[in-house]
């Protein structure tokens, strides 16, 4: 990011905002008070629990240049530079606005049911091939987090990956006219928050808004070949005056995917484009991994940018925290293995983090070992999603626990030897789930945002080097 951001003058023109204090320079915008970094600005957003404006104070002391607000807190000093609007979001959205018309950046927008989030870094990774790169931190893709990655971006890079999400109608519409991106991707369309959808082809209906926000005619669409929405997401595409780039394993797929050999250390893939072949390698591990690369490459190969370059650029992308990260737990002579997917779960994300367990090796006389939380917001289809997932979780696990009432009705039908245990929510069972662990065991944790299954995964990695070991004859069954 540039020393300078924003300046307080262009702030206050974009905004059409107040200053009150000093004129002030800012380096970042931030909208956590528990995140303040030097010369940043604290966006004071309101919210349902806490209201942004009652940590004005705190944030100005721990090193904001200023704070956007919407009224001037009390007990705040006079040298204390404020930018006031009526409304904080709608400020907020004002400097995104202002962000994208002075950009000179060649803007990509990511959207998808799943693997939103890795697709971005790893476009983020190949395009530092090719210029200054900005992109959303983590998965800022909503209302909020959209128009403050957009107001982040420096009006000199040369390229902005910026990722969009949804659970409604209506809601990628707004945030891609907002962007207004150069090329848009559509990973997939899978039945992730169907709850709040019709049916899947609704769900087609929300992901292709993002075209909306293509410039008419001059747009770059790039669309999974393989999905059963293609021909519904490229007729949205074509509707625009869109140039579609596909990618797949079909043939007619302008990036093709010819074969990829997955492991437990990462993928081996070969794809055609453009009538040349191209051998890569990528560390992230298991088929999902190696499919977005080519949705990736095939982003690149849009933009007429070097295929050879970007694959060697992201190699060593690899999974987030809560988003599959492998964490080595230091617990007797072999350890344990965390993979950690605790953010969030869908039925194609858990078949995905099924296989990678399925494929990672346990040491000594370790198991693969599934700790289970509900899938959220599938809507009348979420019983049968959850059996859905009955032969992959006992082809994939030696032993299984599982958190929530959908979940519980998975349990039932396990084979009793399969079965370790169940609890209501996550906090209930992570002890449980600690007490059968043994040394070399390879543990899943994962389930929906809403099931809070990040204190499972704190429980394992609070036993790194403790005496609680198991021996592994009684660990099985419960």
């Amino acid at each position: 990011m540039t020393a300078s951001l924003w300046t307080s003058d262009e702030l206050v023109k974009a905004t059409r905002g107040n200053l009150h204090g000093p004129a002030f320079e800012i380096a970042d915008l931030v909208i956590d008070s528990r995140k303040i970094t030097a010369g940043c600005l604290f966006v004071a957003l309101p919210g349902e629990r806490v209201d942004g404006h009652d940590f004005v104070g705190a944030a100005l002391e721990a090193g904001a240049a200023a704070a956007l607000v919407s009224r001037i807190p009390e007990g705040l000093s006079s040298a204390a530079s404020l930018l006031a609007v009526n409304d904080v979001l709608s400020g907020l959205t004002d400097i995104a606005v202002a962000a994208r018309a002075r950009a000179s950046a060649k803007i990509l927008a990511v959207t998808g049911s799943v693997g939103k989030t890795g697709t971005k870094d790893s476009l983020a990774a190949a395009l530092a091939t090719f210029g200054s790169v900005h992109a959303s931190a983590g998965n800022l893709n909503n209302h909020i987090g959209a128009p403050l990655s957009l107001s982040r971006l420096p009006k000199d890079a040369d390229y902005a990956v910026l990722e969009l999400g949804m659970n409604h109608l209506g809601e990628i519409s707004d945030l891609t006219r907002l962007v207004r991106p150069h090329l848009a991707i559509i990973t997939n369309v899978e039945e992730t928050h169907i709850g709040h959808f019709r049916d899947l082809e609704q769900i087609a209906e929300a992901k292709s808004e993002i075209f909306e926000g293509l410039e008419k005619g001059r747009g770059l669409a790039v669309l999974n070949r393989d999905n059963a929405h293609f021909y519904f997401c490229a007729d949205k595409a074509e509707a625009t005056g869109a140039r579609i780039v596909s990618f797949g394993r079909s043939e007619d797929a302008s990036v093709r995917l010819i074969g990829a050999e997955c492991g437990p250390d990462g993928s081996s893939i070969v794809v055609r484009a453009g009538g040349k072949q191209l051998v890569y390698r990528i560390d992230g591990i298991g088929m999902h991994w190696a499919f977005n690369s080519v949705g990736v490459l095939a982003c690149i190969h849009a933009l007429g940018l070097d295929l050879n370059a970007a694959a060697k650029a992201i190699r060593d992308v690899t999974a987030k925290a809560g988003r599959g990260r492998q964490e080595e737990i230091a617990y007797g002579e072999n350890g344990l293995l965390l993979i950690d997917e605790s953010y969030n779960a869908s039925p194609a994300s858990m078949t995905a983090a099924l296989e990678v367990l399925s494929m990672t090796k346990p040491k000594g006389q370790g198991r693969r070992i599934a700790v289970l939380g509900d899938m959220l917001e599938l809507g009348e289809r979420s019983e049968f999603l959850h059996l859905d997932l009955l032969a992959k979780v006992s082809g994939s696990a030696d032993l299984v626990f599982t958190v929530g009432p959908m979940m519980d009705r998975l349990r039932r039908n396990l084979p009793p030897t399969l079965f370790g245990g169940h609890g209501n929510t996550a906090s209930e069972i992570a002890e449980q789930v600690v007490s059968q662990l043994s040394e070399g065991d390879v543990v899943l944790v994962k389930g929906s945002l809403g099931m809070a299954m990040a204190p499972i995964v704190g429980a394992i990695r609070d036993i790194a080097n403790s005496d609680q070991i198991t021996p592994p004859s009684a660990a099985y069954g419960g």
